[in-house]
């Protein structure tokens, strides 16, 4: 076992060192010897077995993928390397190899692959270095280790060295959605990575929610006037995206690999046993969700998880609509909610399409929360969040007269009258409701209008 780990911190000695040169054979047998000080005959063999393995992506591996093939290689290199008291015929293997000690350890961090022309036209900060990454976000090197380390965490909740606030909502459809709020200083930080680095990349265009330009409108228009249309949802939109699929997003942008480590781990949080002990009290926590809480994930109620959420689901978008757009239909997605429509085509296959839509989920890390699917046909109410899309977009019949009514019993008998929930500002919250049935339909907003229009409010 020793042994093994020795050569374990060999290739990847060797890997560090190989990956700082330009990846011609002659520097490579260099940067190899230099690690042993010494010029072992297998040297040259593995590295030509390593530029013949990794050809015109070898800067595109990471320092562990790189050490496992030149483990591989190196085995064929020693094949080649004849023992001196060895009989003719028997050559020395990987097994019996005993490796240099090393002598020398690389300091300087791996040459960077040139961008892709995709990544470039971003026009990215360049932030090579931990450094770097500090002297961009205006933070000490020690800030960033410190929001970036969610090892040590107090079990309490309300602890100050907690950076994150934590709050249970009830849902819509019933049970509770933990909101975690970070505090002052990480939120200015996920702020500033939002908008330079993350604003900046394109999510799919199937991608309709946090989006400027987008609303759950264009959402659901785009399903409008269709044969069949299918509602789903995702369970646990935020907390099923982890660590690991937010960092390999950073590397994909084009950062090294703990650049884009440091970045992944301040925009995640593992959520302190306290703050699942208050929604315990109340009720059960599903297994699942409590595992996925309490490991690294994005939280909701972060700048920056929006953003990262569209960006994690870009193969999901890809394949789903790929999916659609073969029974010429539609898809689009707005945050956790998904939604399918198309013509006759569609309409015959639609019976068993949540099924293959639920399995591409399942492969690309999600969960379709299968209790909320929705299959509408015509001559039924077509919704899609809320949007009613038989003919075009509208509001559905029996919230518009029921505002209808609060308008108009306000301007008879006094807004204090209709403000049965006390909203505080009464006045915003029907404006905002009036506002709301003029984005989606705007014909039918302007006899609202002039309802709230004739309110006489106090002063």
């Amino acid at each position: 076992m020793l042994r093994m780990n020795t050569k374990q911190f060999t290739v990847l000695a060797l890997a560090d060192m190989v990956l700082a040169t330009d990846g011609s054979l002659a520097s490579l047998i260099g940067a190899c010897n230099r690690v042993f000080d010494a010029e072992p005959p297998w040297v040259p063999a593995a590295c030509a077995a390593l530029i013949e393995r990794t050809g015109d992506y070898f800067h595109y591996y990471s320092r562990r993928e790189l050490a496992a093939l030149l483990l591989e290689c190196i085995g064929h290199g020693s094949a080649g390397a004849r023992d001196e008291d060895a009989e003719p015929g028997h050559e020395r293997g990987l097994e019996c190899l005993v490796m240099p000690d090393v002598r020398r350890l690389c300091v300087e961090p791996a040459l960077r692959p040139p961008k892709p022309a995709w990544l470039a036209a971003l026009a990215l900060p360049d932030l090579p270095t931990a450094g770097a990454l500090a002297a961009w976000l205006n933070e000490p090197v020690g800030a960033l280790d410190w929001f970036a380390d969610q090892w040590r965490l107090a079990r309490d909740a309300q602890s100050p060295l907690q950076h994150y606030h934590y709050r249970w909502v009830p849902k819509r459809s019933g049970g509770q959605r933990l909101i975690e709020i970070p505090k002052a200083r990480l939120r200015r930080i996920q702020q500033k990575i939002l908008r330079e680095i993350l604003d900046m990349v394109p999510p799919h265009p199937a991608a309709h929610g946090f989006r400027r330009g987008h609303s759950c409108v264009t959402h659901a228009a785009l399903h409008a006037g269709r044969h069949a249309v299918i509602r789903m949802d995702l369970k646990d939109f935020f907390p099923s995206i982890q660590l690991s699929r937010v960092h390999a997003l950073f590397e994909k942008l084009g950062y090294p690999h703990r650049t884009a480590g440091t970045l992944a781990r301040i925009c995640v949080n593992r959520t302190p046993q306290g703050a699942l002990r208050d929604k315990l009290a109340g009720g059960a926590l599903p297994w699942l969700e409590r595992q996925a809480l309490k490991s690294p994930h994005l939280p909701q109620g972060s700048p920056c998880s929006p953003a990262l959420a569209n960006l994690c689901a870009y193969r999901l978008d890809i394949r789903l609509s790929a999916l659609a757009q073969s029974l010429g239909g539609s898809y689009s997605r707005y945050a956790d909610d998904l939604a399918f429509s198309g013509g006759p085509a569609f309409a015959r296959a639609a019976d068993r399409f949540h099924v293959r839509v639920a399995a591409i989920a399942l492969e690309e890390g999600f969960r379709v929360n299968t209790r909320k699917t929705r299959l509408m046909r015509e001559g039924t109410r077509q919704q899609v969040t809320g949007i009613v899309v038989n003919a075009h977009t509208n509001v559905a019949r029996d919230e518009y007269d029921k505002l209808k009514a609060t308008l108009t019993n306000c301007v008879r008998h006094g807004p204090a009258s209709q403000n049965r929930d006390r909203h505080p500002d009464f006045k915003a919250y029907l404006a905002g409701r009036v506002s709301y049935v003029r984005m989606v339909n705007a014909g039918r907003a302007s006899r609202l209008q002039g309802l709230l229009d004739a309110i006489a409010w106090a002063a």
